[in-house]
């Protein structure tokens, strides 16, 4: 039996998935393939200093060679192949990185198929290719997928990109050349981690609008009156385009932590005392997050912004929770 386990899912990950794994294998002998950021899962290995017997590294080919640390312990990287699992290997573990999914194009599809909703990809590419890049779109476009979020991606942890792409900006501009897509881009009301001031982010942000993104997503906030500050900011820099607010309900208090430490996002000292007083408390910190996030929309939409995209972190019951409460008002 091979069972594959989303370790970045749950309240607790992914430090509950990851023991879990260890236990089942050990307990039940099945074999497990880990699945999420490969940097937090190996932190949870080695805080924990389970026993682990053979590490092996393995990647793409223009990987192999690298090196990766472990546990004090430096390991070379192999090139994946067919012949890769022929180890005894009981516990796997897949990082997807800062790449472009290969399971994009089918998931897009088979909702667009089977649901018929609208359908807005991701679409990452500062660790890719222009060939593999340009084949995703080709693909999309097959499968009738029409719109498209231009994203760089996060950088690898082993700092490797490739030369195609340094912005989000230059596949906008490839996309928009195209003329088949609908592209948005993202923003950041507090401004990027790696801008050097607000100012700076956005210039780059109108330069991405005018590569070709009709519309913009935020990262997540806390504080609404951040993002009406921004938006007065864009609007006066000339960056017309409509803007979705992005909004993240706080279910777990450890989560947000991770969260935080990779967004730059600041709490609202309002925030802060929700975290403080029902973080030890799951059931409470549930619903005390999803009330937080109730109030954000309800103060949105009372000042105009209809556009309003929920975090929802693989958690559809807490969607459900937030719509329910919004039934009279989002109408």
């Amino acid at each position: 039996m091979k069972i594959i386990v989303d370790a970045m899912g749950g309240d607790n990950a992914p430090q509950a998935p990851v023991m879990g794994a260890i236990q089942a294998n050990k307990e039940y002998g099945v074999g497990i393939t880990l699945v999420g950021r490969g940097e937090d899962i190996l932190k949870v290995l080695e805080e924990r200093q389970l026993p682990i017997e053979n590490f092996y590294v393995m990647a793409s080919a223009r990987s192999a060679g690298s090196t990766l640390k472990f546990n004090g312990k430096d390991y070379v990287v192999e090139e994946l192949n067919e012949h890769s699992f022929d180890k005894p290997i009981d516990i796997a573990l897949f990082s997807a990185g800062g790449g472009t999914s290969e399971h994009t194009v089918n998931i897009a599809a088979d909702l667009k198929k089977k649901y018929d909703v609208t359908v807005l990809t991701h679409l990452t590419c500062v660790s890719s290719t222009r060939e593999h890049v340009m084949g995703v779109v080709e693909r999309l476009r097959e499968n009738g997928i029409e719109n498209i979020l231009a994203l760089r991606g996060d950088i690898p942890s082993d700092g490797h990109v490739e030369k195609d792409y340094s912005h989000a900006s230059d596949l906008a501009a490839e996309l928009a050349a195209m003329g088949d897509f609908c592209i948005g881009g993202a923003c950041y009301p507090e401004g990027h981690p790696e801008s050097k001031n607000k100012a700076e982010d956005i210039r780059y942000l109108k330069e991405k609008v005018d590569a070709g993104c009709s519309f913009l997503t935020t990262q997540m906030f806390f504080d609404n009156d951040l993002f009406y500050n921004f938006l007065y900011r864009i609007r006066e820099a000339g960056i017309a385009v409509p803007v979705v607010a992005g909004i993240m309900p706080v279910t777990n208090a450890k989560q947000m932590k991770r969260i935080l430490s990779m967004s730059g996002t600041v709490l609202p000292t309002r925030f802060k005392m929700l975290l403080d007083r029902f973080g030890d408390d799951p059931a409470a910190m549930k619903q005390a997050g999803v009330a937080y996030a109730v109030s954000q929309i309800i103060d949105l939409v009372a000042n105009g912004i209809h556009a309003i995209h929920i975090y929802s972190m693989n958690k559809p019951d807490v969607a459900e929770q937030i719509k329910s409460s919004l039934s009279e008002i989002l109408v």
